[in-house]
């Protein structure tokens, strides 16, 4: 039986969790209870990650669901690592023609052709199918619940959903679905009727309810209805795939990433130009070679793999039989396209943004996946599981693996005081945005070194997004570490 947390505002510090057994770090505490008691009753990491993940589909709307994405990294006991890719790809009857009235052919954030074929749910049964323990249909119970009986909104997600009402409002079903009208305030209840029927039909059914159910129907009409192209069929075609990951040493670890479409080889690109430096945590010059590093490492990535930005969760489970997976799911930015789905109780992703325009390497074209921002991550030490790991935020997500890395593998920090301290955030052509408690020092050597301050307004208001983390660390006796970010609602769990 799930409880609902006390609504107080975020603490600006939290506690290290730690386990000799199993632990859960994610983004919600219903969705940690969630996970828990897969763990209790048997289940397996896999297990728990996507019952805490069907929770955060719920319980933030702005930021995942199935309307959006799944991508996992796993590393079996044995320290046998593996990523999968959920992906959805464009519509097949996307063409360029479609793109010739739009400025530079270049897709807005929010339009109805940059809705992508939804990957989270065929992700869910992919991951249960080869590493589940319990009853598929048990896998839904908290979300299902949740959802139907309502729960009391977060601090963070209530002022997401306040700063992207604009979205929602500008779409009838998501309007009417998401209370634009009067949107849920911390603690106010919000329940999802709608989306507690899909979750069930997906739990009675498997992933065909969806995929070749109502949903994709009426995912198709609602698409059509603005002059879109994706079809039921782009729904029953969809499949995704596990793959090997790509690596990197850095200091004493092996880390891992996932492959292109993401931008997971960002990161390793930073840390292997990193790793022959001394990066003195006492010098300002050394978070100048961390920004440096990640600066040249994102334009590889946008040579390479695409162009970028975004809203995600992440959920890390370490199971008592030493399974470990990071699983990250998303609808890209806030709210997704803001395109809702009429009866189905979600909106659909607007993961075709990340399109450059035609011509390009990841230019837009039918069948095709976008440039992805989800990156799960984790580490090896001596070839046995070191760390799971993610860092929700778009563009933030690969510079936040590397700040946490350095602070972590090079500089020694604590787990929780590294994904408490301050960060920075790459959000263009020089432009460098520092978060409040960036020492002084720091601040000016970056400043000297040519990186200005972002200046305008855009979604976020003028405020950079610097993430959410979440880690389980396994140390050097065995003994399980989790963290959460005070930047989210979401809580580590001994289980």
């Amino acid at each position: 039986m799930l409880t609902e947390p006390a609504v107080s505002s975020p603490p600006t510090a939290r506690t290290e969790v730690r386990s000799d057994a199993a632990m859960v770090a994610t983004g919600h505490p219903l969705a940690a209870q969630a996970a828990a008691r897969l763990l209790r009753e048997g289940g397996s990491a896999v297990d728990a990650a996507i019952a805490a993940d069907a929770v955060m589909g719920v319980v933030e709307p702005m930021a995942t669901g199935i309307g959006g994405d799944l991508l996992a990294m796993l590393v079996m006991p044995d320290g046998t690592p593996h990523s999968y890719n959920g992906s959805g790809r464009s519509p097949m009857a996307f063409g360029a023609s479609l793109l010739s009235g739009l400025p530079n052919q270049r897709l807005p954030e929010r339009h109805v052709l940059t809705a992508t074929v939804p990957g989270a749910v065929r992700g869910w049964r992919d991951l249960h199918n080869r590493h589940g323990v319990a009853p598929w249909a048990s896998l839904f119970a908290d979300a299902i619940a949740v959802a139907r009986s309502g729960f009391a909104v977060s601090p963070v997600a209530a002022r997401e959903w306040a700063l992207f009402q604009p979205v929602i409002a500008a779409d009838e079903e998501s309007a009417r679905l998401y209370r634009a009208h009067a949107v849920p305030r911390a603690g106010e209840l919000f329940s999802n009727p709608e989306l507690a029927d899909t979750l069930t039909d997906i739990a009675n059914a498997g992933p065909d309810a969806f995929y070749l159910g109502r949903a994709a129907r009426a995912a198709e009409a609602a698409c059509s209805r603005l002059g879109g192209v994706l079809m039921a069929s782009d729904f029953a075609a969809h499949q995704g795939e596990f793959t090997v990951p790509v690596r990197a040493r850095f200091r004493d670890l092996e880390v891992l990433e996932c492959p292109p479409n993401t931008h997971g080889v960002a990161v390793l690109h930073a840390l292997q130009a990193l790793d022959a430096m001394a990066l003195d945590p006492r010098d300002p010059a050394t978070t100048v070679a961390m920004v440096d590093s990640m600066d040249a490492a994102m334009a590889h990535a946008k040579r390479v793999v695409a162009d970028p930005a975004g809203n995600t969760v992440c959920t890390v489970v370490v199971d008592a039989r030493g399974l470990a997976v990071t699983l990250m799911s998303s609808v890209f930015k806030r709210f997704g396209s803001g395109i809702g789905v009429p009866g189905c109780g979600f909106a659909l992703q607007n993961r075709g943004f990340g399109f450059a325009p035609p011509g390009q390497l990841n230019g837009a074209a039918p069948g095709k996946r976008p440039y992805h921002t989800v990156v799960p991550g984790a580490a090896l030490r001596n070839g046995r599981f070191h760390a799971g790991f993610g860092v929700v935020g778009g563009a933030m997500q690969p510079q936040g693996h590397v700040q946490l890395m350095v602070r972590t593998a090079a500089w020694g920090q604590a787990l929780q005081a590294a994904i408490d301290a301050p960060r920075w955030r790459l959000e263009g052509n020089r432009l460098l945005a520092t978060e409040a408690g960036t020492p002084a020092d720091v601040e000016r050597a970056l400043r000297n070194a040519g990186y200005a301050e972002p200046s305008g307004e855009g979604e976020l208001g003028g405020r950079s997004d610097f993430g959410g983390a979440q880690v389980v660390m396994r140390n050097a006796h065995g003994e399980l570490i989790g963290g959460s970010d005070r930047r989210k609602d979401g809580m580590a769990l001994a289980c």
